[in-house]
């Protein structure tokens, strides 16, 4: 007979409302915890593929920074310097000057300015005033 009341005693208690809420609660425990535990693994995740990124990025500007060293250490780097900066020439070498025609055009053009009767330059407004009345500009000297 005790035995009888025992397992009514305890199928009473786990069809009971108060077994109910607590396993409620429990449960929401493991699923609260659960979440959390994914969410972290989640971020965990994201740092490491973002630092992989980050690798990749180091790695390639790396092998950059080793090209541009060894270029920079040749005899190429040297000679290339020497000829842009120094003006310098290699043996054997013949070098042909070639002048700027736009340079000559510039000085010819201050030269063909119009200047006014006193000799100096006339200003820009000053010109399109003579434009505007339909009037040509004073001779230069």
């Amino acid at each position: 007979m005790k035995r009888d009341e025992q397992r009514s005693s305890v199928g009473r208690f786990f069809a009971s409302r108060s077994f109910l809420v607590i396993a409620l609660v429990v449960m929401t425990l493991f699923t609260l915890g659960f979440a959390r535990a994914y969410y972290q693994d989640y971020k965990v995740k994201q740092q490491i593929n973002q630092l992989e990124e980050e690798v990749k990025l180091l790695e390639n500007k790396k092998i950059e920074s080793i090209d541009i060293l060894k270029y920079v250490a040749s005899d190429k780097y040297v000679e290339d310097k020497a000829r842009t900066e120094l003006n310098m020439k290699a043996p054997g070498e013949q070098v042909i000057f070639i002048q700027d025609l736009n340079e000559e055009n510039r000085e010819g053009a201050l030269n063909d300015e119009y200047r006014g009767e006193d000799g100096q330059v006339l200003s820009n407004p000053v010109k399109w005033f003579y434009y505007f009345i339909h009037k040509s500009l004073p001779p230069g000297e």
